[in-house]
Parts: structure tokens; sequence; C-alpha cells
């Protein structure tokens, strides 16, 4: 029987696209490889506003965090987070007053989502791949409750809670996909991130709760600007996806150029 062939990857000290190339084909028969992921290796880059700010508090409260809160117990509570807003939400029919409960959800879902990587590197206890995997796990379920709530709450249909869903999730694919080529795990886009989007969030909730059921009419049909708030972030995440993937595709395409051999087309 043939030996099977196993990846290997392994890092390299390069910091363009091209010297990138972490995946190397080996015939071991042996004992399979450990399942080794890219991302662990990458440079975080977060160039938010907000971002030196939540540096200094994240660094605050891992010094006065208790021995018996670890990570993973914050990696459930911010998805604890997630369903909380998204029972806000969908309660948001039977009084407004619930968008207080899924703005509660959102701080929630800052606390655990960002403090558990924080926590573990303060304490040196990171485990970068069972990390990484989880969190970014989490984050698609975390993300698909918010949306989904965002969808049952009074003021926006589901089908433009989605549309914005759909965006978000082809933003993160980028995230991912540029990370297994260029080392960098790119966390913000045009000044915002993660932190900045719940923000932008809390302040929608206010803005229902005060504003009320507004309406609009755009052709024959109705919308609320609560609506139109998500359909343009969805259009926005979708533009920030296909610059960005045309941008890496060209340097990638320039960097990975076979030469011409002679006598050869």
């Amino acid at each position: 029987m043939l030996p099977q062939r196993h990846r290997k990857f392994t890092r390299d000290t390069g910091s363009s696209l091209h010297s990138a190339g972490f995946v190397q084909e080996t015939n071991s028969p042996g004992k399979p490889p450990p399942l080794a992921i890219r991302s662990p290796l990458a440079i975080r880059v977060k160039d938010n506003i907000l971002a030196q700010a939540e540096r200094d508090l994240l660094d605050w409260l891992c010094a006065r965090t208790p021995d018996a809160i670890t990570p993973d117990r914050l990696t459930g509570f911010g998805a604890a987070g997630a369903a909380v807003v998204f029972l806000g939400y969908a309660a948001t029919p039977f009084h407004p007053a619930f968008f207080w409960l899924a703005t509660l959800g959102l701080l929630m879902h800052w606390f655990g989502d960002s403090l558990d990587g924080s926590l573990a590197r303060y304490r040196r206890i990171e485990r970068p791949r069972y990390g990484h995997f989880l969190d970014f796990s989490v984050d698609v379920i975390s993300s698909l409750m918010i949306m989904l709530g965002v969808g049952l709450s009074a003021y926006v249909r589901l089908d433009v809670a989605l549309f914005a869903l759909v965006g978000y999730y082809m933003l993160w694919l980028f995230v991912l996909l540029n990370c297994q080529v260029s080392r960098n795990l790119q966390l913000s886009f045009l000044a915002a991130g993660p932190t900045e989007f719940r923000l932008v969030l809390i302040g929608l909730n206010c803005w229902m709760y005060f504003g009320g059921n507004l309406k609009m009419p755009i052709g024959s049909a109705e919308f609320s600007p609560y609506e139109l708030a998500f359909c343009g972030m969805g259009i926005v995440s979708m533009g920030l996806f296909a610059v960005n993937v045309f941008n890496v595709a060209r340097q990638l395409r320039v960097e990975d150029a076979v030469p011409k051999q002679p006598g050869r087309f």
C-alpha cells in the first residue's frame, strides 16, 4: 500500500505574501501529524479607533480578574451574552423596553469575547490553536444569534438582518483567508472593529427605543430608517470584501508568478 501523504505546516521568517508558503507535502507513513493551523502564528492587526483605549481597559481588567474566572468561562459568558441579545431583540415586539436587555447582552458579549484571549495571554496560559479555533467558532454562532434577534425585533425585517449578517460573514471569511496567505489577522476595517460594531448596535437600540416605529416610503414599499442602516452595513461589508479580495489576489498573482522558461509557452 502506498504511504499516505500528510501535509506538514511549518513557519517561515518572511513577511511578504510570497514568503508565507507554510504548506509542505511530505510522505510520512507513520503517525499523522497533529492538527495545525496557521493563524496563531499571525500578527494581529487592530487599527480601530478604540484599539488603544480598549487595550488599556482589558489590561486593567486582567490584573483584577479572580483566579476562578478562566478564559473558557469568559468565552461561555460571551456566548451567553449573545443569547441575551437574541432574547432581548425577540421580545421587543411585546415592549420596546426589551431593547435595553439586548444592550445588556451586547455588553456581556463584549466582556467575554474581548477578555478571554487577553486573560489567557496575561496569565501565560494561552493555547493558540485551541483558542483561535474556539474563538472563531463561537463568534460564528454568536453573530448568528445576534442578527437573528435583530430580524425578529419590532422594527427590522428578518431578510434585512440576514443581509447584514451575510456581509459580516463575507468580511470574516476574508480575514481568515488573508491570515492563511499573509500571516496578518486583520481585525479592523475603516478604523472600525467588533467593538465599534457593538457600539453601533447599542446606538441603534437607543434610536429604536426612543424613535419608535418609523417608516419611510421607498418606491412601492416602506422601510424603517433602522432597516436602511442595517442594509448599509451589509453593503459596506460586501464592498470591503470585494476590494480587499481584489487587492490581495493581485499581490499574490505578482508574488507567486512563475518565471517563463525559454522555449516554453
